[in-house]
């Protein structure tokens, strides 16, 4: 479950050639494609900015030559459909209700899910960092740290 929502996380971000400002619609911050992880594990996230009613995300992690998880993302400021829908792995959506919100940062929960039960998203400038916690089996807290930059553009082949 930890590696479902690790990518998740990872493939939800926005498209486009960077980030978006703090400015506009309240969770516009999101909006960019953006990047992370490790050279043996890259995670890339990526947000199309608000229209509709919502902001549209998808994530994958990848593990060298291979897909090793992905996620489709769908955050809801406001209406019956409120809060944060994660579909990792093609499984059914799971919502995260909106706990709490600023300028530049959300904060997401669903105390009846496993792990994570509570997703952070927080813009640091250029930076976009998500952090994922709650309860693990043994029962204790477990959190997961993700730091995002602006994807850099890769050549076409």
């Amino acid at each position: 479950m930890i590696k479902t929502t690790m990518a998740m996380l990872g493939a939800g971000l926005a498209l486009g050639s960077g980030p978006a400002n703090a400015a506009g619609p309240a969770f516009d911050w999101l909006a960019g494609h953006w990047c992370g992880g490790t050279e043996q594990r890259q995670i890339e996230e990526v947000w199309l900015p608000q229209a509709g009613g919502a902001l549209l995300g998808m994530s994958r992690t990848l593990a060298g030559d291979s897909t090793e998880s992905f996620e489709f993302m769908r955050l809801v400021p406001s209406g019956n459909d409120a809060g944060f829908h994660v579909q990792p792995n093609g499984v059914p959506a799971t919502l995260f209700t909106i706990s709490s919100q600023g300028r530049g940062w959300v904060v997401f929960e669903n105390p009846a899910h496993d792990f994570p039960n509570r997703i952070e998203y927080r813009r640091e400038g250029d930076a976009l960092k998500a952090v994922i916690s709650g309860p693990v089996e043994d029962g204790k807290q477990h959190e997961i740290r993700f730091d995002y930059q602006p994807c850099t553009p890769r050549p076409t082949p």
